[in-house]
């Protein structure tokens, strides 16, 4: 299993793979599981029927380590028309982008500017924005640029990933600023000594983050949502809540389009805040590559798509 995940992750940052592989006729068949299709509008689509069901969404135009800052400035562009076209239909859809989208790997002080844009026209429109967290190289930078966003805007959030071995104290550390978590388990590539590597321990270490994630919404009301498809997860998070007499509407799940829909479902209608994650647009594939390396027996899905056809 951790030979095949380590595979997939590889391939999510091969040159080659990145450039063919999303030609691959079959290969755009499968990804339509996670991904309802390359546009906003595909990505709408999808969040009106999951609104019928009570679950509201949250979207990442994908997209990752631009080379020139001209790219940086057509996403922000994208967004600004978006949470436009958000507002103007009334839909509860929240965006979740990544830094190096808009320039974070050449210029801190640009991508700082196109973000404020960004969340400045979020806070006009009511809704809110989230950081994407990437690789560890990026952790310490990324949250330097939260905390200076925080700052001056309170719509916005971060992502955290539990497989870090610091992240507990990172989280502990800006409890001073009100901080919005999405706790994820983490999908990179990294090093025994800074991670996590057995299945178990990332459990683990993400059940104790969602305690102490959970007494702070107890205590001070912060914002956090536990971004998991692991069910057992789900449910000693439930439990926890419950014992801390933590409204359903407070405790917030985030799953991705297509993963544990029927699941999706089901803790929406016990009362629960649920959020799905709509990923769109055509640089899909180091996404997708890190998707299936979170759980690799997803490839089979693959396989049998390319046996089908």
């Amino acid at each position: 299993m951790e030979i095949g995940r380590n595979i997939l992750l590889w391939g999510s940052t091969n040159d080659w793979m990145k450039k063919n592989v999303p030609n691959f006729k079959f290969v755009k068949r499968a990804v339509k599981r996670f991904i309802p299709g390359e546009t906003a509008s595909d990505a709408l689509d999808a969040t009106r029927e999951l609104t019928q069901i009570n679950i509201n969404t949250t979207f990442t135009y994908l997209g990752e380590n631009i080379k020139e800052l001209q790219e940086a400035e057509q996403t922000a562009d994208h967004y600004f028309q978006l949470i436009d076209r958000i507002y103007r239909e009334e839909l509860d859809i929240e965006i979740s982008l990544k830094l190096t989208q808009i320039g974070f790997d050449l210029s801190f002080n640009k991508t700082l500017l196109l973000f404020k844009q960004i969340v400045r026209k979020a806070k006009e429109c009511n809704n809110n924005v989230w950081i994407d967290m990437e690789d560890s190289t990026y952790v310490d930078k990324t949250i330097e640029f939260y905390k200076k966003i925080k700052d001056e805007y309170d719509n916005v959030g971060l992502c955290l990933q539990a497989y870090l071995f610091r992240t507990m104290d990172d989280i502990k550390n800006m409890m001073d600023i009100n901080p919005w978590i999405r706790l994820v388990k983490g999908a990179y590539n990294e090093p025994d000594t800074i991670v996590f590597t057995d299945k178990r321990k990332v459990d683990e270490n993400f059940f104790d983050i969602s305690k102490y994630l959970l007494g702070q919404i107890q205590k001070s009301g912060i914002r956090a949502a536990f971004a998991t498809h692991d069910i057992n997860l789900v449910g000693q998070i439930k439990s926890e809540a419950e014992r801390l007499d933590i409204s359903k509407n407070a405790t917030e799940f985030q799953m991705l389009y297509g993963i544990r829909s029927r699941e999706q479902y089901q803790i929406a209608e016990e009362g629960y805040n649920v959020r799905t994650l709509i990923s769109y647009g055509e640089a899909w594939y180091p996404w997708y590559m890190r998707r299936l390396a979170e759980r690799p027996a997803n490839v089979g899905f693959i396989i049998k798509n390319l046996i089908s056809k």
